[in-house]
């Protein structure tokens, strides 16, 4: 999951369309500014609070990313 955040943060390259796409996600709108305004590298922001609870399981399900157990027992049913 981190690696799919960093990935995402990455793609959002201007500030301006970090803080659109997190409020997007439901993150307050101070918690969004901070975090688009960040100059630390995509791994670090990939890993942090706010990026964490904007991409949720439930939300990574929705863009077509399953969960480790659902991908193990679809493959153990085999």
């Amino acid at each position: 999951r981190h690696k799919i955040r960093t990935i995402y943060w990455k793609q959002w390259k201007k500030v301006k369309t970090k803080f659109k796409e997190l409020k997007k996600l439901g993150v307050e709108e101070e918690k969004a500014w901070i975090c688009a305004n960040m100059r630390n590298g995509n791994w670090y922001c990939g890993g942090y609070f706010v990026l964490q609870t904007a991409f949720k399981n439930k939300k990574l399900r929705e863009l077509g990313y399953p969960t480790f157990t659902e991908f193990y027992l679809k493959i153990c049913e085999n």
